[in-house]
């Protein structure tokens, strides 16, 4: 299978540096399908990191764009009412013709996330069940099949209308890298979308999704593997690793040393970036999600002109 590149929208920056207006990301995302990048994704925060809302912003990106692929990297499914979510995903498909990947996660157990979850009259303590029978909910509405739940939510035989592009409505992959992330991975979601293991570490995570789904009863060649990275490229690697690290302090608060521990980044001349992403590829990616930091135009030319090695 020939890997697939993602590109990440900075809508948490362009946010963070006062300029909300949508039509430049639009731009970035149809530059990046003009150099046959195969996927653009947009992240999710309500307050702890102000940006657009992605499902929104992604109905727009897929007018502006046909073919690619649209993900969200990630979707805090535990903040939304399961039943108003299944509709606008079911929307989401029909405005794309089915070219939506739902990435999904349990949100990092932070100061500011907590507080954007209290904001949201949503337990964080309970995220993660709140995830798992939320998304399970959706998956039922999509079938467009009359539904009754008696659950934290409770339905009567009510159809949701309109059904997804996609029958049973998009893949669903899913974040994380602990053990427990690993098994929901395996045994309910069509692919794994972790940040922060390294390529080595990544590949023997991979099988243990991929026995823990054979396990469940599942066909493990069903799901995908993916990795979402970050990359600062600049020939000059002192140059390169300044900038990361200042972006990632101004994106997450705490030192950007710090942050680079937490999760798994490159800074450095082009051709590194080629031997780092071939790395995910041998260990069995296939599908990267990349977010640059620095001049966003100039990365995306960067990895374009890189692609035919990545082949």
């Amino acid at each position: 299978m020939a890997l697939r590149i993602g590109y990440l929208l900075p809508t948490r920056e362009h946010t963070m540096a006062g300029r909300p207006q949508a039509l430049p990301l639009l731009d970035l995302a149809q530059r990046a399908a003009d150099l046959k990048f195969d996927s653009i994704w947009v992240g999710d925060s309500l307050l702890a990191r102000p940006r657009h809302d992605p499902l929104t912003l992604l109905a727009a990106v897929a007018v502006r764009v046909p073919r690619v692929e649209l993900g969200t990297a990630v979707l805090l499914p535990a903040l939304r009412n399961p039943v108003v979510l299944a509709h606008q995903v079911a929307t989401l498909d029909q405005i794309s013709e089915g070219r939506l990947i739902l990435g999904v996660g349990i949100a990092a157990d932070v100061p500011n996330i907590r507080a954007e979850f209290i904001a949201a009259g949503v337990p964080f303590e309970k995220r993660v069940g709140r995830l798992l029978e939320g998304l399970q909910l959706c998956r039922k509405l999509w079938t467009g099949a009359p539904v009754t739940w008696d659950g934290r939510w409770k339905i009567e035989g009510a159809v949701l209308g309109p059904s997804p592009y996609r029958s049973g409505g998009p893949p669903i992959w899913v974040a994380g890298s602990l053990p427990a992330s690993l098994e929901r991975a395996g045994r309910y979601f069509d692919g794994w979308l972790p940040n922060d293991p390294d390529a080595a570490q990544w590949g023997r995570r991979w099988v243990e999704v991929q026995s823990i789904a054979r396990n469940a009863g599942r066909d493990p060649r069903s799901l995908t593997g993916a990795m979402y990275l970050t990359a600062s490229v600049d020939e000059d690697a002192g140059r390169a690793n300044a900038a990361l690290n200042s972006y990632m302090q101004q994106y997450y608060g705490p030192h950007g040393v710090v942050m680079r521990a937490r999760q798994v980044c490159y800074a450095g001349p082009s051709g590194g970036l080629v031997e780092w992403l071939q790395g995910y590829a041998a260990a069995g990616a296939s599908h990267l999600v990349l977010r640059f930091a620095g001049n966003h135009e100039r990365h995306l030319e960067v990895l374009a002109n890189m692609r035919a090695k990545l082949r």
